[in-house]
């Protein structure tokens, strides 16, 4: 390990661009493992000489092992050394990818895509780590760039994979992802400093118990994933749909145009780390509360014009992507603030909530959009945008850590007015205390004199 990224006690490392870029590159090119393959199932059909129904398995079993990955791995963050973990984790994932590059046989290549997506969790234990290294005024700017980099991975990989494999082999993709996760691992090894562990006196089964009990225990928690399910169905409808409806009437574009769509959505990413500044300004509530709001009008866009005209597909795309963002990182800030002891188990449960919503929003924007239009897909879309402002309005911006439904502390969204009253009610609070030690003091010393004056009478 470089000296310069040792960890010490005394001196905290600088969360400065450099490093924001290194951890939004890292995400992206991680997370793109899991996307690769949906723009190449033809191709991988035609290679292995297997039918439709067995190579649409592939991403399924990529999608399943990403979700046990979520499950048994991410929480090992709050157990073990960050940078060796994540180190571990690319290597591994990088070398899996060599075999989906080179093997011939179909099924080694579900198997290895199942362990692709198992151990290609590394911006999972990224997000917790950018918390940590950040400081608090800036924490929500630091996730940004992770959540970012987790967006853009997703549409810059269908992007990337279906240009690729129009013009040469699938193995190509696969090189590709090769050799940019080889960056991912030189980047990591000179720039993410060292973090010790966090829990050295917990076990592995009772990181795992704890992460089960906080979905039970933790209001935060618990109303952070009910919107995020409700957010990534949402999303995740919207994507799939949207090449059914821009490939039939009234648009008909070509495969390639509705792929370009991705870029679209890529511009609305990349205002992330704005984003990310102004939530820093703000309670987290209330930058979950613009975005909601945000999310139903440009639903609403999509309902009324999406069949329409262009303008409004567009429109609506890059709405959506964006404020998609915002409420993440401002849901992300929220729950990392419950315990900076557990934050990877904390993120873990949050971004399988993601995962849930992910695979709800698919199945069900699908069949929706075949059975009755896309009319009725949008219309379930900003139902699920109604649902994330319901919940949200269950328990108040200032509410305390255990409070499951309810309006307390204020209104008050400026984090630094906030903070100023805190630290006044502590002054007060600290002047009282000093006030009854000083009475107290007076009565000790007047029952010590009483004694004294006792004890002289009885002699």
């Amino acid at each position: 390990m470089p000296t310069r990224l040792q960890y010490r006690p005394n001196k905290s490392f600088h969360f400065g661009l450099v490093l924001q870029i290194v951890f939004g590159f890292a995400s992206t090119f991680v997370v793109a493992n899991l996307y690769y393959c949906q723009p190449i199932l033809i191709p991988l059909s035609l290679a292995f000489n297997v039918s439709y129904s067995e190579v649409s398995l592939v991403p399924t079993l990529i999608q399943a092992g990403y979700a046990t990955g979520l499950l048994l791995i991410t929480p090992a963050g709050d157990l073990l050394r960050r940078r060796q973990l994540i180190l571990l984790l690319v290597i591994i994932s990088l070398g899996l990818t060599i075999g989906l590059a080179i093997t011939s046989s179909f099924v080694t290549f579900e198997a290895l895509s199942f362990l692709v997506g198992t151990f290609s969790v590394t911006p999972q234990i990224l997000l917790p780590l950018a918390a940590d290294l950040a400081p608090p005024a800036k924490r929500a700017s630091a996730l940004s760039v992770v959540f970012a980099g987790l967006l853009l991975g997703v549409l810059m990989a269908r992007v990337l994979s279906g240009i690729i494999a129009q013009f040469t082999s699938y193995r190509v993709v696969y090189y590709f992802a090769i050799g940019v996760q080889a960056f991912v691992l030189l980047g990591v090894y000179a720039l993410v400093p060292d973090y010790p562990s966090k829990n050295r006196h917990l076990t592995y089964g009772q990181i795992m118990w704890t992460m089960a009990k906080y979905t039970v225990t933790e209001p935060v928690l618990v109303q952070a994933c009910l919107i995020n399910i409700a957010s990534s169905a949402a999303f995740s409808s919207f994507w799939v749909t949207l090449t059914f409806l821009l490939g039939g009437e009234p648009y008909n574009y070509s495969t390639l145009v509705i792929g370009l769509f991705g870029l679209i959505g890529i511009f609305g990413v990349c205002m992330g780390p704005v984003v990310g500044k102004f939530i820093d300004s703000l309670i987290p509530w209330y930058a979950s509360l613009i975005a909601c709001i945000a999310l139903l009008i440009f639903q609403a866009v999509q309902v009324i014009g999406n069949g329409l005209n262009i303008a409004a597909v567009i429109i609506a795309t890059l709405g959506l992507d964006l404020f998609r963002q915002m409420l993440q990182t401002s849901l992300a800030t929220s729950l990392f603030s419950i315990n900076p002891n557990a934050r990877a188990r904390l993120n873990a449960v949050y971004i399988l909530s993601l995962f849930i919503g992910q695979v709800m929003g698919t199945s069900v924007g699908t069949k929706v959009f075949l059975a009755h239009g896309w009319r009725a897909c949008a219309g379930v879309t900003l139902a699920y945008a109604g649902w994330q402002i319901f919940i949200l309005l269950l328990r108040g911006p200032n509410c305390g850590r255990f409070t499951w439904i309810g309006w307390e502390g204020g209104w008050e969204g400026r984090i630094r007015k906030v903070k100023a009253t805190d630290d006044v009610e502590g002054q007060s609070g600290g002047n009282n205390r000093k006030e009854s030690d000083v009475d107290g003091g007076k009565e000790k010393t007047s029952s010590n004199e009483n004694a004294e004056n006792g004890g002289a009478n009885q002699s």
